[in-house]
């Protein structure tokens, strides 16, 4: 029966289910929230755990933080407590949660307190939220403690409420994830209370309480945030269970955030702000950071701060995205209606009175021209910093003060040129003026746009003292030549300013061509490696060039443990931490170590290196100053080398098994073919043998004394023809494996061919063969029995596909002794006459069926080989018929008379 479209809206969200597997496949997080310390969160849990131990559960208390408080510490018996791992930092010992051991013992429901607490340096991860992550993902249900401060979007709240700093935070998506939130709450009365009865702090730390944090306003504005939160939580979760169950209702529309973010010291604000708008909305949201081509932050302070924004916004649920563009505020637009934004965040301009009339600030711009999408403007009312931004190292001050110093003697150099020129050559004062104007360009192209600025203002001073009436004084007695000053002035700042933007651009453009032109060499370096060695060695090499920073690989071997594979510069060994890190960026396909949520105190910064069939290795990155992130250019830089160097390591390991396929399909075939061969021509002759064994047994003296020899001699062929499989079979084993060592006699071609031809007339008597040997034949070296093995099997190719007729020589040419075999067959194609010494090869006869196993003509090339000698087919391309094998062996320095070889 068709389902009607009433039907198809009451099936469930898919969203919804997907999710709810997602929950299923982790542990089940239980948050005990509370509005401040002293609340009861710590006793709540433990009095839950009691009351589950009872009905059987499997629980231990990972870490429960008591305070001293006696009725707390009295719920911890009973249950049992997981040992605490001891670390010595700062000459004291500090008692920790142990993940380790709590993975290792793996509880169904495991309890660990004070969730925003922040780990000790040595740590596997910086804060304890990141613990119970790891929890989580193993399967552990986690029951957890925490207070409504620690959350990342109300810390600002918070700290505007309270006056105190919030320093311990936990990303708003650690409680949207959780099961369960439960609520412990008291008045702020009973709170007060218990922090003067000594049941929160002891008496002197519960009264400094009282006055500062725990005020009756605090404690009921904390309580109203608490309240509020819970009440967001369990909305969602309603909302949740009603699409899983595709129960009706009103469902509200769907809302979509973007928040805007720069290099100011209010980002953070706007992200936090943008976040708690976000959970109000039920929505979801987008942190965006545009920034224009070849204008790229260099400032180590405002790239950190970019960061700091992008992974606040990271760590708070939202996504995170980087555009380029001219035009930021259309690229923001363009951005926000590609991907359905309904409201944009921003945060309020603090550009000062005079940018502020020069141009209109980004802010202003946004709203203009955002017509059909709401705008939000956020106010941070925190005082603004003394000195917004910049904090210089000492290069960028040395850097400063030389293009003062540029400043002040090109415009000394422009005043000395000017007085030369109004004296010498009368030029006017106002052209003298335009001297000043070079000074002001060479600074912008040479020092920067500062050294300009700088370069203006010494400008107009100069001019002013040294060529303005009355001269040597800094007044000005005309109306105008206050306005040819100040003409000047404008134009030299406009020039100043132009020419310092032609600078800047052409710096980003060099670096960017310079960039381009190393990706480009990169990538061709590495394109040429097939080997997972030189894949890695290039990498590392390159990566280290680049960005001034040692360069790890770690690959994955075939005994499936993570190993160095290339460092530069050399390093032996990383130490535990450091392969822990590496170890966990590997298998949770995430960066780890420095600057990272993952043992953040190791010096390398490890990142996975994916392939299309999962994470190949991980490159781990020491950069050359550990106290600045790496810039937005070698953040690019190093993303683009990983990204090449996983596709380069993906195509050497289809290059490695694309071989070892060809190998295992080519031993398949091998295996067919000797199969086949193996049925036919040991089949037959044992079928001949045994059909002429049993004549002979059942008629015996019956038969005629001819028919008896000829079953007989029938016999004896067979039995020579068997024996002659089996020979090659075994000489063919000797080659391939190396077992094979032929002497390295003297050896006369005379004596071997006759040998051979001797052989050959007992085994087939039908071979008609002619003989031709050259009287002044050198010795050659080699082994005698070999070399006449070998023409013994030309013969017999000879005999099988020649037509009944061959024809042998021997001369020499050069400095070669050369031996042919020739035989008077259809001859073989000239695609073929390479193929005809592989293994199991054969051709067909005069008659079209096949003949023989395919392994003569191959142990013939083997065996020549190992002599020294090469051997090669002609066709009868070459010859009007017949095929011919030439032997070729290189004439030694011949013994001495009387000397035995």
């Amino acid at each position: 029966m068709a389902q009607t479209d009433k039907d198809l809206d009451r099936r469930p969200d898919p969203d919804a289910l997907l999710a709810l597997a997602d929950q299923e496949a982790r542990g089940k997080l239980r948050v005990f929230l509370g509005a401040a310390p002293g609340v009861g969160k710590t006793y709540a849990m433990l009095a839950k755990a009691h009351a589950m131990k009872a009905e059987g559960g499997d629980i231990v208390v990972g870490l429960a933080e008591t305070h001293g408080r006696r009725e707390t510490e009295a719920l911890l018996e009973g249950l049992e407590l997981l040992p605490r791992r001891r670390i010595e930092y700062r000459d004291r010992t500090i008692e920790e949660f142990d993940i380790d051991a709590a993975l290792a013992r793996r509880p169904k429901l495991i309890l660990v307190d004070e969730l925003a607490h922040t780990n000790a340096p040595d740590g596997r991860h910086p804060k304890r939220w990141q613990d119970v992550e790891e929890l989580l993902d193993a399967g552990v249900d986690v029951w957890t403690t925490l207070n409504i401060q620690h959350l990342e979007s109300l810390a600002d709240v918070v700290s505007r409420i309270t006056g105190v700093i919030v320093r311990e935070t936990v990303p708003d998506s650690v409680l949207q994830s959780a099961s369960d939130v439960v609520l412990v709450d008291i008045t702020p009365d009973e709170l007060i209370q218990r922090l003067k009865e000594g049941k929160v702090y002891v008496p002197q730390m519960a009264k400094r309480a009282i006055e500062n944090f725990f005020t009756p306003g605090n404690l009921t504005a904390l309580r109203e945030l608490a309240l509020r939160r819970t009440a967001e939580r369990v909305d969602d979760q309603m909302i949740d269970y009603l699409r899983q169950h595709a129960i009706e209702g009103p469902w509200a529309t769907s809302e979509r955030l973007l928040v805007c973010v720069g290099p100011d010291a209010s980002s953070d604000f706007v992200v936090r702000a943008a976040a708690r708008l976000a959970t109000g909305l039920n929505a979801s949201w987008i942190a965006l950071y545009v920034e224009r081509p070849g204008e790229e932050e260099r400032d180590a302070e405002r790239v950190k701060r970019i960061d700091d924004a992008l992974r606040l916004a990271e760590r708070l649920g939202g996504e995170i995205e980087r555009l380029s563009g001219y035009d930021l505020v259309g690229e923001v637009l363009r951005f926000a209606r590609r991907e359905n934004i309904t409201q944009i965040v921003l945060g309020r301009s603090r550009a000062g009175l005079l940018a502020r009339l020069l141009r209109k600030s980004f802010t202003q711009e946004i709203v203009r021209r955002s017509t059909d999408i709401a705008v939000h403007v956020v106010m941070d009312s925190r005082p603004k910093p003394a000195i917004e931004g910049r904090a210089w190292s000492r290069s960028s001050r040395v850097e400063f003060w030389i293009g003062i110093g540029g400043a002040a003697g090109s415009v000394a150099a422009a005043v000395a040129l000017a007085h030369l020129l109004e004296t010498w050559l009368g030029i006017p004062t106002l052209s003298v003026s335009m001297v000043f104007l070079v000074p002001v360009a060479f600074c912008a192209v040479s020092f920067g746009l500062w050294s300009a600025i700088a370069a203006c203002g010494f400008s107009f001073l100069a001019f002013d003292f040294f060529f303005t009436e009355p001269r040597h004084e800094f007044t000005i007695s005309q109306p105008h030549e206050f306005l040819s000053l100040l003409v000047f002035l404008i134009v030299a700042i406009i020039t100043g300013t132009l020419a310092g933007r032609v600078r800047e651009q052409s710096h980003n453009m060099r670096a960017r061509a310079q960039a381009a032109q190393s990706l480009f060499e990169f990538s061709r370096k590495i394109s040429g490696a097939a080997r997972l060695d030189d894949v890695s060695w290039a990498a590392a090499v390159h990566a280290q060039k680049t960005l001034d920073a040692r360069c790890i690989l770690l690959l994955l071997p075939d005994d499936g443990e993570l190993r160095i594979s290339t460092a530069w510069p050399p390093i032996d060994q990383l130490d535990v931490a450091e392969m822990s890190a590496a170890r966990w960026a590997f298998e949770k396909s995430e960066p780890a170590g420095w600057r990272t949520g993952t043992l953040p105190n190791v010096r390398f910064q490890f990142r996975p290196l994916p392939t299309s069939r999962g994470v190949a290795g991980v490159a781990g990155i020491e950069p050359k100053i550990s106290e600045e992130p790496l810039s937005a250019q070698d953040e690019r830089m190093l993303t683009s080398i990983l990204e090449q160097t996983a596709i380069a390591i993906d195509r050497s390991l289809l290059v490695g098994e694309s071989v070892k396929a060809a190998a295992l399909e080519q031993n398949e075939k091998l295996r067919t073919t000797l199969l086949s061969s193996l049925s036919h021509d040991l089949r037959t002759p044992l079928a001949s043998i045994t059909a002429a064994v049993t004549s002979l047994r059942q008629l015996g003296e019956k038969m005629p004394a001819a028919d008896r020899q000829d079953l007989l001699v029938s016999i004896e062929e067979e039995a020579g023809r068997l024996s002659r499989f089996v020979s090659n079979l075994l000489d063919m084993s000797r080659i391939e494996s190396g077992a094979l060592a032929p002497r390295r006699d003297f050896v006369d071609v005379d004596d071997a061919v006759r040998s051979a031809i001797e052989r050959s007339r007992k085994v087939f008597p039908s071979l008609k063969t002619s003989v031709s040997i050259a009287s002044d034949l050198p010795l050659i070296r080699g082994d005698a029995n070999l070399l006449s093995q070998v023409i013994f099997n030309l013969l017999d190719n000879a005999h099988k596909y020649g037509g009944g007729s061959a024809s042998l020589y021997a001369r020499r040419e050069g400095g070669d002794v050369v031996l042919a075999v020739t035989d008077e067959g259809p001859g073989i194609k000239p695609t073929e006459l390479e193929r005809i010494f592989e293994k199991f090869y054969r051709g067909g006869r005069s008659d079209g069926r096949k003949a023989g196993t395919g392994l003569g003509l191959s142990i013939c090339r083997g065996l020549v080989e190992a002599m020294g000698g090469t051997i090669v087919a002609q066709s009868p391309a070459i010859r009007r018929r017949g095929t011919r094998i030439l032997l070729r062996f290189p004439i030694p320095e011949q013994p001495r008379k009387g000397i035995a070889a």
